[in-house]
């Protein structure tokens, strides 16, 4: 999968701007390039939908040989998600939601997060935690203009962030993506954590403990992106919550929470 979101849109830690990127051999790429190179790479079965400049999502399914970890693409109401992996506990998940039992994982992420957004008495961390698998997903809400990613604790999938030649952000499954779209600015998306275009990047594992960049080095001897970490030594004054009153949709335009 592919996920790509224009620096507008998202500000992405700047910890993943790598200096070496610059002197490489091998430079970042445009965000059209690399949604080219993406899709060149695929040529009988990837989809891809765009957002003008703001933002594309593409991705390519998985054969059947593969049950336990899927790729899945949903869209309703203006809200997109591409899912990773596999929730175990789904069919309890659908009861609580009331959803029906065709519902898919990218559905029941749709689900949740627009819950979450309008209405939900919970925060955040809270609803990630009652899942229960090896998952990853990436959200884009076009009426809200807002990401929301997040990647399960048990690094059973994996997710790779980066930072394009314009600043634009890049999210994808696929190493070898993201290291050829990026050079030498890209990290491992952190286990455990959540990243949200108006509040950043937050451990939903320990939801008060704030994100600690740690430098890294490649073979080469070139620092890359910053890989990170929940620091249990360093706490914030506690997850924001989201509800009625205060939303995602809201956040950043004013409100507080």
């Amino acid at each position: 999968m592919l996920a790509i979101f224009n620096k507008g849109l998202v500000n992405p830690p700047e910890e993943l701007h790598s200096p070496a990127s610059l002197s490489s051999s091998r430079k970042p790429k445009l965000p059209a390039e690399i949604h080219r190179d993406f899709l060149s790479s695929n040529p009988n079965n990837a989809f891809s939908i765009g957002f003008g400049s703001v933002a594309s999502l593409s991705y390519v399914p998985l054969p059947p040989q593969y049950p336990s970890y899927q790729r899945l693409f949903c869209g309703v109401d203006e809200i997109y998600c591409i899912f990773m992996g596999s929730l175990n506990n789904l069919c309890s998940l659908l009861r609580q939601y009331g959803l029906s039992k065709g519902t898919n994982e990218a559905m029941f992420i749709i689900e949740a997060y627009r819950t979450l957004r309008d209405r939900g008495p919970y925060p955040a961390h809270q609803v990630l935690k009652d899942l229960e698998g090896s998952y990853g997903f990436v959200v884009y809400d076009g009426k809200a203009g807002s990401v929301f990613a997040a990647l399960c604790a048990d690094e059973g999938v994996n997710l790779f962030w980066g930072i394009a030649a314009d600043g634009s952000l890049v999210l994808s499954d696929n190493l070898k993506v993201v290291k050829e779209s990026c050079a030498k600015s890209f990290a491992p998306f952190p286990a455990g954590c959540m990243f949200h275009s108006e509040q950043g990047l937050m451990s939903f594992e320990h939801p008060r403990s704030k994100m600690k960049a740690m430098p890294r080095i490649d073979s080469e001897g070139a620092m890359c992106g910053a890989n990170f970490k929940a620091d249990d030594q360093a706490r914030t004054s506690g997850m924001p919550r989201v509800g009625s009153e205060v939303n995602w949709a809201l956040r950043g335009r004013g409100s507080t929470a």
